[in-house]
C-alpha cells in the first residue's frame, strides 16, 4: 500500500509569522508554525513533521509538494551539499541546514517519493494542506493557538484498528469453543489475533518503544533546564502535538 500526503508551508511577510501543514485525510493531518519564519522554512518543516509522524510505517510514502525548492533540495542538491560540508557550489552556506539535515536523517532507509503539484490549482490534498498552513500562520500573526490537527495516529484510526482486532479475537475464541480447543489455546499463550491487537496498538504509537528507558539505569532522575527561543519552543510544541505526546517526552526522545 502507499500513503499519499501533501505538505505545504505559508508565511505572512516572508519572513513573518509562518505555518506548516501536512494532510492525508480529514482524520490524519497536522499543522503548526512559528512567530517568525519564511515560506521555505514552513515547506521544509511540513515535510519533516510528516516524516516524523509516519516513522515506523512500512508503506511507501508519496509526498505532494508545490515547492520546487523543497523537492530539488532533497532529491537533487543535498548529496552535493553534504559532500562539500553543507556548502553550495559557490562556497556559501546552505540555508535552512538544520531542517535539511533533519529531513535527511528522517528519510534514511524509507521508501519516499516526492511529487510536484501546482499550487492553488485544485489538487485536493494540496489545497487542504495549504488551507491549514495558512490558518496556522494567521493564528501566530494574531498571537493565537493554531488548530494542530489529530496527527497521524488519530483516535478514529486507532479505534478502528482496536475494534478490528477485537472482532478477530472474538471470532477466534468462538471457533475454539465450538471445537473444544479453548483450554489448549489458552495454555499455548497469546493467540494470533491477540498479537495482531498488540501490533495495532504499537503501530499507532511507535515512539512509545522508548518509554521507560530513562530512569531504568539511574535511581535518581537528573533535572536539566533548557532555555528555548519562542521559535524553538513553537517547533518543539508542534512536534509533540503531531506525535500526541508532552513537551517533556518530545525533548526526551531527542536524546
Amino acid at each position: 500500500m502507499t500513503i499519499t500526503a501533501a505538505a505545504d508551508g505559508s508565511a505572512l511577510g516572508n519572513p513573518g509569522p509562518n505555518g506548516w501543514a501536512w494532510y492525508i485525510d480529514d482524520d490524519r493531518w497536522a499543522a503548526g508554525g512559528s512567530p517568525h519564519g519564511t515560506n521555505n522554512q514552513g515547506e521544509l518543516q511540513a515535510v519533516l513533521e510528516l516524516l516524523r509522524a509516519t516513522a515506523g510505517v512500512d508503506e511507501k510514502l508519496v509526498i505532494e509538494c508545490d515547492s520546487r525548492y523543497v523537492i530539488d533540495s532533497v532529491t537533487k542538491w543535498m548529496p552535493g551539499w553534504k559532500r562539500r560540508g553543507w556548502r553550495k557550489s559557490d562556497g556559501g552556506p546552505v540555508l535552512n541546514r538544520d531542517l535539511l539535515e533533519a529531513i535527511d536523517e528522517a528519510i534514511r532507509g524509507r521508501d519516499v517519493e516526492f511529487s510536484w503539484v501546482k499550487g492553488h490549482a485544485g489538487h485536493p490534498l494540496n489545497e487542504a494542506a495549504d488551507e491549514r498552513a495558512n490558518a496556522a500562520a494567521k493564528a501566530y500573526q494574531q498571537k493565537q493557538e493554531p488548530r494542530r490537527g489529530p496527527g497521524f495516529a488519530s483516535a478514529a484510526h486507532a479505534g478502528a484498528a482496536l475494534a478490528g482486532a477485537m472482532a478477530v479475537t472474538a471470532s477466534a475464541a468462538s471457533s475454539a469453543a465450538s471445537s473444544g480447543d479453548a483450554p489448549a489455546a489458552a495454555a499455548a499463550g497469546p493467540t494470533s489475533a491477540e498479537r495482531q491487537h498488540d501490533a495495532a496498538l504499537l503501530w499507532a504509537e511507535p515512539a512509545d518503544l522508548l518509554d521507560g528507558l530513562d530512569g531504568s539505569t539511574a535511581s535518581t532522575p537528573i533535572e536539566l533546564t533548557v532555555s528555548l527561543s519562542a521559535a524553538e519552543h513553537a517547533r518543539l510544541r508542534d512536534r509533540a502535538d503531531a506525535q500526541g505526546i508532552s513537551l517533556e517526552d518530545a525533548l526526551r526522545r531527542l536524546i
